[in-house]
């Protein structure tokens, strides 16, 4: 580790430090962290090939018999699905070869690849390189099936072996998963999956708040530069310094959301107690779900509430003259209601670097 390695080691872990501090005066840190998980899936799925949205997510997750939605967003939906039931198993499996095929499977369950071995490390080669390519024109091509099954036993060593700094234990992890490439399908998830996993396994994160997906997305050609430079020229100084730049960034960008957060959410509760009167007190539950779910309709309040839908219908309508939700289908009928200024800061922390 030279010097600007180490530089970036400290800034990071400070960085990291910070986020997960955040965590401890949110006041609801979990409505924050699954918004966080569904900004992740939605990225990291793009960076493999979707195209769906946060807000197709959040639509689909209201009413999944949408018919204006794109066909990949169960594929999306399917990798939040991944990463709560991974965290959840956590606290009773550590992190494993049986843990990471138990993730795949539910990553693959129902979506676009179910037919490539859900659950399952692969038993014939791939390869990787451009739509189209075979094994003499692939870009990489992993490890054979033999020497996959060696290669991952010493990464599960591996993965239980806590003598390196964590973030440094965390990028070498994944890119050595991205090498051995166990899976027919789904190798690139998965494996940035377990960068979130491993923070948490080792209580650096007390919340899974670090996503790397955008940090990843936009800077695509470095990335796979830096894994193909591991393999081809053992240059892992590259990658750990990439990788680091990556997990201050994310923290940066993540504390300044979560303060923005915070701030909303004393504003839009003054406005409701300002000026809803007697139904001040079912404004503020309203407001609190909107924070866990951003999109809803009058059904959904309805039920949240336990509410009549006139007294439902009512509130929504109040939250829509205080400029709280806007109505986004334009029509008569099944109408859905954004609560757009809290997208509008996930948008905002996904580009802001980057306009």
């Amino acid at each position: 580790m030279d010097a600007e390695l180490t530089k970036l080691l400290s800034r990071a872990d400070h960085a990291l430090g910070r986020l997960d501090g955040i965590g401890a005066v949110l006041p609801n840190p979990d409505l924050f962290v699954a918004m966080y998980v569904r900004q992740e899936a939605v990225l990291s799925s793009q960076i493999e090939g979707t195209q769906s949205t946060l807000e197709d997510v959040l639509q689909f997750e209201v009413d999944d018999k949408t018919n204006d939605l794109p066909r990949d967003v169960e594929e999306v939906v399917n990798y939040v699905r991944a990463i709560n039931y991974g965290l959840r198993r956590l606290d009773t499996l550590p992190l494993s070869l049986r843990l990471i095929r138990e993730i795949h499977g539910k990553l693959m369950e129902g979506a676009r690849g179910q037919n490539r071995t859900p659950g399952e490390f692969r038993k014939t080669q791939n390869w990787i390189g451009p739509i189209g390519a075979d094994l003499n024109s692939a870009t990489f091509i992993p490890p054979p099936v033999p020497d996959m099954k060696d290669a991952l036993d010493k990464f599960e060593k591996f993965l239980h072996d806590e003598s390196l700094p964590v973030l440094i234990h965390t990028g070498l992890a994944h890119a050595q998963f991205e090498t051995i490439h166990p899976f027919l399908d789904g190798n690139g998830r998965i494996g940035r999956l377990l960068i979130t996993f491993l923070l948490c396994q080792r209580n650096v994160l007390h919340r899974p708040l670090l996503y790397l997906s955008h940090y990843l997305k936009v800077r695509r050609a470095e990335y796979y530069d830096r894994l193909m430079a591991i393999r081809n020229d053992g240059n892992w100084e590259a990658w750990l310094k990439f990788f680091l730049r990556g997990v201050e960034e994310v923290s940066e960008e993540a504390i300044n959301t979560s303060r923005q957060i915070f701030a909303l959410r004393e504003q839009h509760r003054a406005l409701v107690n300002s000026s809803l009167g007697t139904s001040a007190a079912s404004g503020l539950r309203l407001l609190d779900y909107l924070y866990e779910q951003p999109i809803v309709n009058v059904r959904v309040v309805e039920k949240h509430l336990q509410s009549s839908f006139v007294t439902a219908n009512r509130l929504v309508k109040q939250f829509v003259m205080l400029n709280i939700l806007k109505e986004t289908t334009g029509g008569q009928r099944n109408r859905r209601y954004s609560y757009f200024p809290y997208l509008a800061l996930f948008e905002s922390s996904a580009t802001s670097r980057h306009r």
